[in-house]
């Protein structure tokens, strides 16, 4: 890969072994990447334990505080040259980012995205504040504010969705909407490589799938979409569950969706579809904003 097609994905990075498995993850879904490896070192500035043998009491509160922003950084800095040894063992050029930040975590990652032009802002669904990371903090709030692509690894995956990371094809969720235009080309523009399949939802009743070839308008070379019926019940959760039976029978390394946009033939908010999708698909998820940011020059 020449230097002008070279990836720049942004790393949130914790620590936890699910921010390790996304490194992993995106190391085989964007090989030979530049990556930043970011931690966001927040309130209360260390580990609980370096905080309790540091306390000697009220009276040295300001020696107290000072001690532990100095060991706190040293662990910040300690744990992010753990993130930078597994990317470049990955085969990343990785290098480390620390951030001081006093909450908000997904909206600075974004900001930090933005900041390095980046392609990609990847996080590991679970790979962010530990035992409070859930789906609705970290991952919601990066994939509302992002102006970048973000995309989202569970954790654990399972053996053959693992084997699906280095080469499988690309499903992308399709409507025809703005959105879902961002989306295509931006998977087309990510994985040149790999076959990209779009996916329409046909939003019927009866609950059954009916694969037919449509055309979808790229303004490219056209494109055969699929078309899966999704039964009744909610919108958002029954095109995500169509697109995560797609992406499972094809064997995808990943399912893209857009952050917004509407249908106007099945009236399907793609922004549901897409924050479904995350809480749901067992595949990485990369969710694309309309109006994504141009590849870094």
């Amino acid at each position: 890969m020449n230097a002008a097609n070279v990836r720049r994905v942004v790393v949130g990075y914790d620590g936890s072994p699910a921010a390790s498995a996304a490194i992993e993850a995106g190391a085989l879904l964007f090989p030979g990447a530049q990556t930043w490896i970011a931690h966001l070192w927040t309130p209360p500035f260390a580990s609980e334990e370096l905080r309790r043998r540091l306390w000697t009491g009220t009276r040295n509160i300001n020696v107290f505080v000072q001690a532990v922003e100095r060991e706190g950084g040293r662990e910040a800095d300690r744990l992010t040259s753990m993130g930078v040894m597994l990317a470049r063992a990955a085969g990343w050029d990785a290098e480390p980012l620390v951030c001081r930040s006093y909450g908000g975590e997904g909206l600075q990652l974004a900001e930090v995205a933005e900041e390095k032009q980046a392609d990609v802002l990847l996080i590991g669904s679970r790979g962010l504040g530990g035992a409070r990371a859930v789906l609705g903090s970290v991952s919601d709030m990066a994939v509302h504010y992002s102006p970048r692509p973000v995309l989202v690894v569970p954790h654990p995956l399972l053996t053959d969705e693992y084997a699906a990371l280095a080469a499988g094809p690309v499903v992308v969720g399709w409507d025809a909407s703005a959105s879902a235009e961002a989306a295509l080309s931006t998977a087309q523009r990510l994985f040149p490589e790999r076959e990209v399949v779009p996916v329409s939802i046909d939003s019927g009743s009866d609950g059954d799938s009916d694969e037919s070839p449509a055309v979808a308008a790229t303004g490219q070379q056209p494109v055969t979409t699929v078309r899966v019926r999704a039964g009744i019940g909610a919108p958002g959760r029954a095109v995500a569950d169509a697109l995560a039976a797609v992406a499972a029978d094809r064997k995808a390394g990943l399912i893209v969706v857009g952050s917004r946009g509407r249908s106007a033939v099945r009236k399907i908010l793609l922004g549901s579809v897409a924050m479904a999708t995350l809480h749901r698909a067992h595949r990485p998820v990369l969710v694309v904003p309309q109006a994504p940011a141009d590849e870094a020059e």
